[in-house]
């Protein structure tokens, strides 16, 4: 049974809604971010940010596109901070469209659904690569076409000529299947670019959209549109037509070369429209991803779009939260000109409050939404060094990779764009005494005018070297019945009772052990021990 129309572009609207159930293939969906160039009004994402933040498993959330092309748009969206406004109001302009026509964007939906197949992710390569040159010896190719086609018509009155023809025929067979591996590379993105022109005429009409680059695009692709049909005729033929009638064709091209011919003819016409290409790709993915964000929007209980400061450096959170936590507990944070610097035992809640406003400063900044009642916030660049590993293959360890990440961090503070850095546990991979030496020490140079930092350590002692410069939180947790109950509540000021041994025991660690950890406690407090373990 055919579903009719109405019923297909509905399913399509309630599939659009859910989080998707697939495999994603970042490999595929990073293409179109990781060749496009960097603008002077951007900042990119480094990828040391995306791996602290888990930029993957957020983008799998956000993603509500129906497109292959509007995914990969999402994706460089979120991975490039843009300096202005620009970006945002033009997105807002677009939400809204489709926010107030529900029948329009159910209409979009149904034709972006057209490039929904993964061989569409190909559509960037034909204008972020270099396409095929013809080979110096591409007149070959042009005179065997022509002497086979001379051959079979003068055959009509020279019969002698067939067997010419069955000579060039053989020459012909060779050079059609050599150039099989040049069909081949363009047989998934050709076909998708096709359906992308006919897609972006229909989107551009059904939303009235006038922008004379965009019909400009549309024309001059338009015009090769004829030549490329070999790939769509193939398309078909694959899957429809007869095997008899498929040999046919196959034939026919053979004999006069026409696959090669109009494949080097293409590529030349292609290579000179790479940008109407990019022009039809980036208008079908905004339409996509502000379809995106608007049926995201209508899915969030609890979302608002960020207030930028114009003046002061300040960051101000109301009911902020993480939106990958399943009934996450909201928390609220106003700083103004100071850091950050939060304390608390493991599992209270430290680095995932660090991770909650480093994704909504950066989502803020980058899709107009956060995750929170309300956001006000800078412009800035983003820079984490949360989540640090040996690196074996490069014979690196925790402290050596560390070392090199804040080395960065210090470096990027210098510059003239604000920014926020997010870091977890300076330097861990050392002793106690030099850990709260170089963090105190790096903490302080952070901070200055133009950066905020949001740090998160066990270290107690930096709270009294740093609060003038830091504003103190804390998380903290009750151990009752040796049971542990975490709140995940920020709270202000100094953490002023630690429960670590207490979770050893609540954890059945044996009683010798939790004794001795009590009386080293003891001897260490009456010593004023460096390392002071409280």
């Amino acid at each position: 049974m055919f579903k009719s129309t109405a019923k297909k572009r509905e399913e399509l609207f309630q599939e659009q809604i859910k989080v998707k159930r697939e495999n994603f293939n970042f490999e595929l969906i990073q293409q179109f971010w990781s060749k496009h160039p960097n603008q002077p009004d951007e900042h990119f994402v480094a990828d040391r940010t995306a791996r602290d933040l888990d930029l993957d498993e957020v983008f799998i959330f956000l993603d509500r596109t129906t497109s292959r092309v509007g995914q990969q748009y999402l994706y460089r969206l979120l991975r490039t901070i843009p300096k202005s406004n620009a970006r945002a109001n033009e997105q807002e302009k677009l939400v809204g469209k489709f926010r107030d026509d529900l029948n329009l964007k159910k209409s979009c939906i149904q034709e972006l659904s057209k490039l929904k197949k993964k061989e569409a992710y190909r559509i960037c390569t034909l204008f972020q690569d270099e396409q095929l040159k013809k080979p110096k010896w591409f007149w070959v190719i042009q005179m065997l076409a022509f002497l086979s086609l001379s051959c079979l018509i003068g055959a009509i009155f020279y019969p002698v000529l067939w067997i010419a023809f069955i000579f060039i025929f053989i020459a012909n067979f060779t050079l059609h299947y050599w150039n099989k591996k040049n069909v081949f590379r363009y047989g998934n993105s050709i076909p998708q670019l096709l359906r992308l022109i006919q897609v972006s005429k229909t989107i551009r009409k059904l939303t009235k959209t006038q922008s004379p680059d965009l019909d400009e695009s549309i024309q001059k692709l338009d015009q090769i549109a004829n030549r490329l049909s070999v790939f769509r005729l193939e398309d078909k033929l694959q899957s429809d037509v007869s095997q008899i009638a498929e040999y046919i064709v196959e034939m026919t091209r053979v004999a006069f070369l026409i696959e090669p011919i109009l494949l080097f003819h293409s590529l030349k016409k292609l290579e000179s429209r790479k940008s109407n290409i990019e022009t039809l790709f980036s208008f079908t993915g905004k339409m996509d991803v502000a379809i995106c964000m608007d049926t995201l929007r209508s899915t969030v209980d609890n979302y608002c779009m960020p207030v930028f400061n114009e003046r002061e450096k300040a960051i101000s959170a109301l009911n902020i939260y993480h939106p990958l936590i399943i009934a996450p507990v909201e928390n609220s944070i106003q700083t103004k000109e100071k850091s950050v610097l939060l304390t608390g035992s493991n599992m209270s809640g430290k680095t995932t409050f660090i991770r909650t406003i480093g994704i909504n400063c950066l989502v803020g900044q980058t899709l107009n939404m956060c995750f929170a009642s309300e956001f006000h916030m800078n412009k800035m660049n983003i820079q984490t060094a949360i989540h640090m590993a040996d690196d074996l293959m490069s014979d690196k360890s925790y402290y050596y990779e560390e070392v090199l990440s804040i080395k960065n961090i210090l470096d990027e503070s210098q510059s003239e764009q604000e920014n926020l850095f997010l870091l977890d546990e300076l330097f861990k991979g050392t002793n106690t005494l030099e850990r709260i030496a170089t963090g105190k020490a790096v903490l302080s140079y952070l901070h200055n005018i133009k950066n905020t930092v949001f740090i998160a350590t066990h270290d107690l002692e930096l709270v009294d070297y740093l609060k003038n410069q830091y504003d103190l939180y804390h998380f903290s947790e009750n151990v009752e019945n040796d049971e542990i109950n975490f709140d995940y509540k920020l709270k202000e000021g100094k953490l002023r009772n630690t429960n670590a041994i207490k979770i050893l025991a609540a954890n059945g660690y044996p009683k010798a052990v939790i004794s001795e950890a009590y009386n080293m406690v003891s001897t260490l407090k009456q010593k004023g021990s460096e390392t002071n373990l409280s």
